[in-house]
């Protein structure tokens, strides 16, 4: 069974930089959408960016538009969601996810079948 598991959460200072990591094992990438979400206390959980497997594209919530990006490593089978310019709303439990489907990756959280244990990003100085 296919598994994910994101890396490189913590504290930072509102301003700073995050880049976290999310790595598969038993399935490779060219097969898979991966999707970044996030949980924030007291708030449901929102899409906040994917990327597709079949061209690499990519989709953001208008909140981290030109602050995050996301990209993959193939050979590695890891995608990455460099975070720069953090601010205090974007702390949250961030969780990746797989969605099988060969469509372009979407932000709902129910396309995605397999998930991750989260990490934590805290922005607070």
């Amino acid at each position: 069974q296919l598994q994910l598991v994101e890396s490189g959460g913590g504290l930072v200072q509102p301003g700073g930089s995050l880049r976290l990591s999310c790595e598969v094992s038993r399935f490779t990438l060219e097969n898979l959408n991966i999707g970044w979400f996030r949980r924030a206390p007291g708030k449901e959980r929102e899409g906040v960016s994917c990327i597709s497997s079949s061209d690499g594209s990519t989709d953001y919530i208008d909140s981290v538009k030109g602050r995050f990006t996301i990209s993959r490593d193939m050979a590695k089978n890891t995608v990455y969601l460099q975070m720069n310019s953090l601010r205090p709303e974007d702390t949250a439990v961030y969780y990746c996810a797989a969605d099988y489907s060969y469509r372009r990756c979407v932000l709902f959280d129910g396309r995605y079948d397999d998930w991750g244990q989260g990490t934590q990003v805290t922005v607070s100085s």
